[in-house]
């Protein structure tokens, strides 16, 4: 099981190290350029000036607005492609389907991003236990989806769900992993090309444990 959904859920085509999937950089888009636009705007109605961001599962391009952020830490699974995206001020390579513990203090940021990327986590409760931790009281969670992934790497449950029961699955995350409120679905999908469905919840007020 993870948390108290089915372990089958979670089964991958391709259930090698990760590490080596993601040795070669992949310098690619992975939504079109209007879903892109349609995400920068968003993040652009949502995020405030000075906000601490993580950009979980990061890599070249954190889709981020034209805002002067306090901090912007990338997570992610290559190196050189975290060092090609110019909005990062730190970075760090870490596998979480290894390890899902998020090497930031507890409440260092305001808001935290998965652009993407959710559909390829293996142990989504504990990230998204760890999110709420790092996450400071009223901070934000945004989880952007579309329909396109690495059909190998990424789990089961993406491959058999339709979309709408995919945005209720990453709900299901966020409800298990505990800390959270205000769990909205939104559909940003700009006509005639990738769809852009979003999860966004907020943290509880409570101050997260250490």
């Amino acid at each position: 099981m993870t948390g108290q959904l089915p372990a089958e859920l979670f089964e991958r085509v391709d259930d090698s190290d990760d590490a080596l999937f993601y040795e070669v950089p992949r310098l690619v888009a992975h939504i079109d350029d209007a879903t892109i636009a349609a995400l920068t705007q968003y993040y652009a109605d949502v995020l405030a000036p000075g906000a601490r961001v993580l950009d979980l599962m990061s890599s070249w391009i954190s889709h981020l607005p034209k805002i002067v952020f306090g901090h912007v830490a990338g997570l992610g699974m290559n190196r050189e492609e975290l060092d090609a995206n110019p909005r990062l001020d730190r970075r760090v390579v870490h596998d979480l389907n290894r390890d899902p513990t998020l090497p930031f203090a507890s409440a260092s940021f305001d808001a935290v991003l998965i652009a993407v990327s959710v559909q390829y986590l293996t142990k989504p409760v504990p990230v998204f236990a760890e999110i709420s931790r790092v996450l400071a009281p009223r901070g934000r969670v945004i989880v952007a989806m579309s329909h396109r992934c690495f059909p190998t790497k990424a789990v089961r449950a993406f491959h058999l769900l339709p979309p709408q029961e995919r945005v209720r699955l990453v709900g299901a995350y966020l409800d298990l992993a505990g800390g959270f409120d205000g769990i909205e679905f939104i559909d940003r999908s700009p006509p005639n090309v990738d769809p852009l469905w979003i999860v966004i919840a907020q943290r509880t007020s409570t101050e997260p444990t250490a």
